[in-house]
């Protein structure tokens, strides 16, 4: 085995060692809301500011934050029931896709108001409306965000999420709503299919149900907003002073729409699948997700942390507070 390749194995290695101790970290109390993702992050810039980079296991560090994270996302989409969108979903699908272009464009708003960083504004926004840290590390490749921009848009959405998602279950009792119309509410604003649990779970089943309903649709839309902005994408570069400029399609979207149909139709019907083979492939898609911003968040430098983030947070913060209250009002 050559020193390259052992190298290799090293820096992948080293990136679930990182996944490990935030999965510890979030069995501490405290921790625990935030969840392995924000935990390993975390680990993974004070490793970046306290020791540095680790230069010698680089590319094996490269890889998870682009091959595994690729990965993550084609297995994420067996979370997305098709069927259950389009059977009994698409009054909420139409509700969903207001939700995104809200929250995406009033993102962008903010930011230039503010003067925010714009991809990192981007990211949160587009965090905000669909799903959190899959929809960031989805769209990033194609707006060609730099690994550094794309660990902050999913550490500061992890954090908010779960902020919100706990915000959610101390005041939802107290709200004036059936707990259908909060289950609504739930998948309709808040950020992680994960955090629409956690804050729908205390209302009852029917209010799980139909959030986790809502939020599908949200998810549903991450693949027609990635081709958008690859549309988008395109037109800048072509009236640009470089018309050449390509964009590498992301061809990872193909493997989650495929997995999202076999998922749909193909898994637990011609081909049954227990529940339990199911959820140990969430918790691969969980491990390598996390790996995956490991090796982002390694890139993170807090002195750049300090000058890029603070305003794009302020944004996405007023986003997601005007977003909760509109879809409140609007049930």
């Amino acid at each position: 085995m050559t020193s390259e390749k052992i190298r290799w194995i090293g820096g992948v290695a080293f990136t679930f060692l990182i996944a490990l101790l935030g999965y510890l970290l979030a069995l501490v109390p405290g921790f625990n809301q935030i969840g392995q993702l924000a935990c390993a992050i975390i680990i993974a810039v004070l490793y970046r500011q306290l020791f540095g980079y680790p230069e010698v296991i680089r590319s094996g560090i490269a890889f998870s934050s682009k091959r595994l994270l690729r990965a993550a996302i084609i297995l994420y989409g067996l979370k997305l029931n098709i069927d259950t969108v389009f059977q009994d979903g698409l009054g909420l699908l139409v509700r969903d896709a207001l939700v995104i272009a809200f929250a995406i464009l009033l993102t962008i708003w903010l930011a230039r108001v503010l003067k925010a960083d714009k991809t990192i504004s981007l990211l949160l926004g587009v965090g905000t409306g669909i799903c959190g840290a899959a929809a960031i590390a989805a769209v990033a490749p194609i707006v060609k965000a730099k690994d550094e921009d794309t660990a902050i848009g999913v550490g500061i959405i992890a954090l908010m999420g779960t902020v919100f998602a706990i915000g959610y279950t101390i005041i939802g009792p107290l709200l004036p709503i059936s707990s259908i119309d909060y289950g609504i509410w739930t998948g309709s604003s808040i950020h992680e299919v994960a955090q629409v649990a956690l804050a729908a779970a205390p209302a009852g089943d029917d209010a799980l149900a139909i959030a986790l309903l809502a939020k599908l649709g949200r998810v549903f839309l991450l693949i027609p907003v990635c081709f958008i902005f690859i549309y988008i994408v395109k037109r800048k570069n072509k009236s640009s002073e470089q018309p050449d400029a390509k964009i590498e399609f992301p061809w990872f979207l193909l493997g989650f729409i495929l997995l999202s149909v076999l998922g749909s139709y193909v898994f637990g019907n011609s081909i049954p699948v227990s529940d339990n083979v199911m959820n140990i492939v969430f918790s691969i898609t969980n491990w390598l997700l996390t790996a995956a911003m490991v090796g982002l968040g390694l890139n993170v430098s807090l002195r750049d942390l300090r000058t890029k983030a603070l305003k794009p947070l302020i944004a996405m913060t007023i986003v997601s507070l005007c977003l909760s209250i509109l879809t409140y009002l609007t049930i």
